[in-house]
């Protein structure tokens, strides 16, 4: 079976490429030095501080290897690319949630690049589903996971900055 490819922004191409070597470059080098001093101090059966060291380094070469297999498996979305027509991945989306009268500003991105703090939301989600296709002007319709049904009405549709 072929892996899920895992859709990203540039942005969000520039930012795992850059945790990677930081974790490649300097994390390792100072989790090394660490268990090297650890080591030191004689006694690694209760030795806290390299029981520590060990399990960040463990931490660090999975947090790489995740990376790895994201980057491995990566479609970059051309943002220039995107139409603004229609709600696609790349784009921000200007919304209003008709109950509450709020409105809010919501980038579409791939899973990977999910995060509801920074608003930026994945296209896999429930919200992300029913905006992908959508033009400005639209309404739709997302049921939440306790069976609510929340209407959004489109209001614009803008490349990211």
């Amino acid at each position: 079976m072929a892996e899920k490819k895992n859709i990203l922004t540039y942005e969000g191409l520039k930012a795992l490429e850059d945790e990677l070597q930081d974790l490649k470059l300097n994390r390792r080098k100072e989790v090394a030095a660490k268990i090297k001093e650890a080591r030191e101090q004689g006694d690694l059966s209760e030795n806290a501080e390299y029981d520590a060291a060990k399990d960040e380094q463990r931490d660090i070469e999975l947090r790489i290897e995740e990376i790895d297999k994201i980057l491995k498996n990566a479609e970059v979305v051309v943002e220039e690319d995107v139409d603004n027509d229609a709600v696609n991945i790349g784009c921000s989306v200007r919304l209003k949630d008709i109950e509450f009268d709020e409105e809010m500003v919501y980038k579409i991105v791939g899973s990977t690049e999910a995060d509801v703090l920074g608003n930026k939301i994945s296209n896999e989600s429930p919200v992300g589903v029913a905006l992908i296709g959508s033009k400005a002007g639209d309404t739709i319709e997302v049921e939440t996971p306790n069976g609510e049904v929340v209407k959004y009405e489109i209001l614009e549709i803008q490349k990211s900055k």
